[in-house]
């Protein structure tokens, strides 16, 4: 199986430290964010890993060069300006393959499970959710009884930027900047997408607080 990293934001609320870094390269318990996904995707046998970049691409591309000292394979795919989640993952498509791949945003801290792996079966994707941060306490998506994963619904969980995705979901949408969410709610609406509720750590950088919280909590560990 492969992954694909989504690395080309340009971290505006990350701003000033991505005004020079890029979100990808800023460092939490001693080493780039993107860094600690490509070792937890080594752990649980991932070797080929896509990353789609785009602002300051060149800095990443050269710090992590063709990934063999973290024990991976990386094949870059590069936008000119970012192309949303759902376009992203449209261009890369080529670099994935036909079958099922793991994708990771970029700006998440979390143990990865490689329970959550299992094939699809007939789903369009499986969405790891978590219980709601004080930063999104209305949440995203309602999980039922049985695995499914609903638009609407109570009690509800936030997604966790992690999902195990099929090629399908995008392949036929036209090539340009577009949103994965929309896709998302339609498979959910069409009985297509399971989920997995984790209840480890797990953590959006998408802040410099944030930041600065993961990576004293990461000095202790």
């Amino acid at each position: 199986m492969k992954a694909m990293i989504l690395a080309a934001g340009l971290g505006t609320r990350m701003r000033p430290l991505t005004d020079h870094t890029p979100k990808p390269l800023l460092e939490a318990g001693g080493k780039p964010l993107i860094v600690h996904h490509l070792e937890r995707l080594a752990a649980i046998g991932i070797e080929d890993i896509v990353i789609n970049v785009s602002y300051r691409a060149d800095q990443i591309i050269e710090a992590l060069g063709d990934g063999r000292h973290h024990g991976v394979r990386l094949h870059w795919s590069r936008e000119e300006t970012p192309l949303e989640t759902g376009g992203g993952i449209l261009r890369a498509l080529p670099l994935l393959g036909d079958a099922p791949f793991l994708l990771v945003n970029g700006d998440v801290w979390c143990d990865l499970d490689p329970a959550w792996l299992a094939p699809l079966q007939d789903d369009l994707a499986r969405l790891v959710l978590i219980d709601n941060p004080d930063h999104h306490p209305e949440g995203d998506f309602h999980l039922d009884a049985t695995g499914r994963v609903h638009a609407e619904g109570q009690p509800r969980l936030t997604f966790a930027g992690i999902s195990l995705l099929a090629p399908a979901l995008v392949a036929g949408e036209p090539a340009g900047a577009f949103k994965l969410a929309p896709l998302l709610r339609k498979a959910m609406r069409e009985g297509r997408v399971g989920g997995c509720h984790h209840r480890g750590p797990w953590v959006d950088v998408g802040t410099p607080e944030r930041l600065r919280e993961l990576d004293a909590w990461l000095g202790q560990k």
